[in-house]
């Protein structure tokens, strides 16, 4: 399975950005165009103690593109969303600590049902399988998993190779999971 390649699928933010905002300043994209559009979806990682405080929303425009870009959506966030450098030490030691944003939308969507997986834990999953010779390949790329996965259920991921050996012709690149 192959969608359609994007600019760029994972990046992080520039600035801090606070509960109640609808836009985030993302870091610079090095002159390349930043084609994400109106009507896709991100996430915007937490940065606080709860890791449920990543927060999805629907992208109402894009600005400045290829430096800094600027992604508004219409939904406020609902918790802050760190990005900066802290000093430590004599102050020349540091750490750089940003939100990461990540592009969930892909034109190739593999979905289970959306009515009942998340209440379920029950969703659609991929699985290959071989007697550990390779003699199945998968190549799945920058296509979009939504409704996926299996709770409680050994090897029941979004997507399982299962016994094939190296996995040396295979791969999993660019895709997103939610």
């Amino acid at each position: 399975m192959h969608g359609k390649p994007r600019s760029h699928v994972w990046t992080d933010l520039k600035s801090t950005a606070d509960a109640k905002a609808t836009s985030i300043t993302i870091n610079d994209v090095n002159g390349v165009d930043l084609d994400w559009q109106a009507g896709e979806d991100i996430v915007i990682a937490s940065t606080d103690y709860d890791g449920t405080h990543s927060e999805v929303r629907t992208i109402t425009s894009v600005d400045m593109r290829s430096s800094n870009p600027i992604v508004s959506f219409e939904e406020p966030l609902l918790y802050t969303h760190f990005a900066g450098k802290e000093s430590f030490g004599n102050g020349s030691d540091f750490i750089e600590m940003r939100a990461e944003v990540g592009l969930l939308s892909r034109n190739v969507v593999y979905r289970g049902d959306p009515e009942t997986s998340q209440t379920n834990m029950y969703g659609a999953h991929i699985m290959l399988h071989s007697p550990g010779d390779e003699s199945v390949v998968g190549r799945i790329e920058n296509c979009e998993f939504t409704d996926v996965g299996q709770a409680f259920m050994l090897g029941r991921y979004p997507i399982h190779f299962h016994m094939i050996g190296t996995v040396q012709k295979s791969y999993i690149k660019n895709n997103s999971i939610h």
